[in-house]
């Protein structure tokens, strides 16, 4: 079967899929045959906001092919394009960026508007902070109730200023300190966002900037910052990560190959797990060590995962992974993996309410403050679906039906998103495994991470 292919002309942010104008998008996904063949999802959308982000402080032109084209990763090119970077798509689908150098950042003209992008607003406000300009972010409903302080409070320790809306969200409006100061800072939640703007603001601080991280998380910034010729250095003290950044930094222009999302092959793993008689090869798949939680989550349950032609591209772990259809028996997942596949629980969750016996979660704290509170949402879809679920303070307990389909909604409720990519992707993979269908209130909220999901799910299932 072909493989997906990006848009040839993407929509700009506020204009796709998204766009609060539009009328929502409701389908029912239903039970089919097997899913079979060979498939690729789109690119790492961590390394994609990354990639332009540091392509756009490096001197001279970054060349970048396999990035994510959803709504997300557009908003940070229209970012980045506000102040001062050229960023041009070309027609073979490779992404030139002409960087204005650390330091550089020009003062946005208007607002930034993130659209739904959580990972844009707070990486983009750890560059600026260390900039002398002044940024308005703006986002939709949803990304509008998500909290920043968190980022907040270690960038106003460097210099910068806010003026946060009420409860400390957006609309904001913040002005960079050009010095910063450097700070030393202890994450007191795990959080690579948090991380990563520390880190971006330390690049055009003088002197050292360190993050101490109590548990590790997704390391995409560092080995990206290393690549682009940062002075970076990872340190392990007492379990602990410490990661120090020298400021004032020349970044060298890269080529970057994006690997595939491992956050968007989640969808397409579960789904081959569950629907009898699947046989599906998901290429190219990103695989790094603090990613691949899920994969690893999946095998214990007894999924039949296998690593095909495992290789190393642009310094990431990528290998094609084939998955078959098995028999998955609960678990107890432990809280420690939690860094490592916080995005990619809202569909266990659905791996779970299949299992055999008793999954239960715990330490997802984190998927509360996402673009709506997962744990609540998924509870709420899975409970309308039919599965046997427990919310707690801290998670899901769920109780699966060992193989049996769910009832599915068949028509007489549709799932609330919230507005949510993974809810919606994640209820359209229960919709393959139930015996009704499961009707979804609004599908254009997947466009902001994976514009192909419904096409891709649609020609492997043919």
């Amino acid at each position: 079967m072909p493989l997906s292919k990006a848009a040839a002309d993407p929509p700009p942010p506020g204009e796709g899929p998204l766009s609060l104008n539009d009328t929502p998008r409701p389908r029912r996904f239903l039970p089919s045959g097997p899913l079979r063949g060979r498939i690729r999802v789109p690119g790492d959308k961590s390394i994609s906001h990354r990639a332009l982000m540091l392509g756009a402080l490096a001197v001279g032109e970054t060349r970048a092919s396999g990035l994510l084209e959803g709504e997300d990763v557009l908003a940070t090119a229209a970012a980045m394009r506000a102040m001062g970077a050229t960023i041009e798509r070309e027609a073979n689908g490779t992404w030139s960026i002409h960087g204005v150098g650390v330091g550089g950042l020009l003062q946005p003209g208007q607002a930034l508007d993130m659209g739904n992008s959580g990972t844009s607003t707070r990486l983009l406000m750890g560059l600026i902070a260390s900039h002398g300009i002044t940024a308005a972010f703006t986002g939709d409903a949803s990304l509008s109730k998500r909290p920043m302080g968190r980022v907040i409070e270690p960038l106003s320790r460097m210099g910068a200023s806010f003026t946060p809306s009420p409860g400390g969200t957006l609309p904001l409006m913040m002005e960079g300190l050009c010095p910063a100061v450097p700070i030393e800072y202890r994450l007191p939640v795990a959080s690579a966002q948090v991380k990563s703007a520390v880190l971006l603001a330390g690049l055009n601080t003088p002197g050292v900037t360190t993050v101490i991280e109590p548990v590790p998380t997704r390391d995409h910034s560092e080995r990206m910052l290393r690549g682009f010729g940062a002075e970076l250095e990872v340190e392990e003290l007492g379990g602990e990560r410490i990661i120090l950044i020298h400021g004032e930094a020349e970044l060298r222009p890269q080529t970057i190959e994006v690997p595939g999302d491992p956050s968007s092959a989640a969808f397409f793993l579960v789904a081959a797990s569950l629907v009898e008689g699947s046989d599906l090869v998901i290429e190219n798949v990103g695989l790094n060590p603090t990613r691949a939680g899920l994969v690893e989550v999946l095998r214990q349950m007894g999924a039949s995962i296998e690593e095909l032609d495992a290789r190393e591209v642009g310094g990431e772990p990528v290998a094609d992974l084939r998955v078959r259809h098995a028999a998955l028996t609960g678990i107890e997942v432990d809280p420690a993996v939690a860094p490592n596949m916080i995005d990619e629980f809202p569909v266990l969750f659905v791996a779970a309410a299949l299992a055999q016996g008793r999954t239960v979660t715990r330490g997802l704290e984190e998927l509360r403050v996402k673009e709506s509170d997962r744990i609540a949402a998924m509870a709420a879809a899975l409970t309308a679906a039919g599965a046997r679920v427990e919310e707690t303070e801290d998670g899901l307990i769920v109780d699966g039906t060992g193989g049996d389909p769910l009832p599915g909604t068949g028509g007489d409720v549709a799932i609330v998103t919230h507005l949510d990519h993974r809810i919606a992707m994640s209820m359209a993979v229960a919709g393959l495994t139930s015996r009704a269908g499961v009707d979804i209130d609004d599908t254009r909220p997947i466009g902001t991470s994976f514009p192909d999901f419904e096409s891709l799910l649609d020609g492997c299932r043919a």
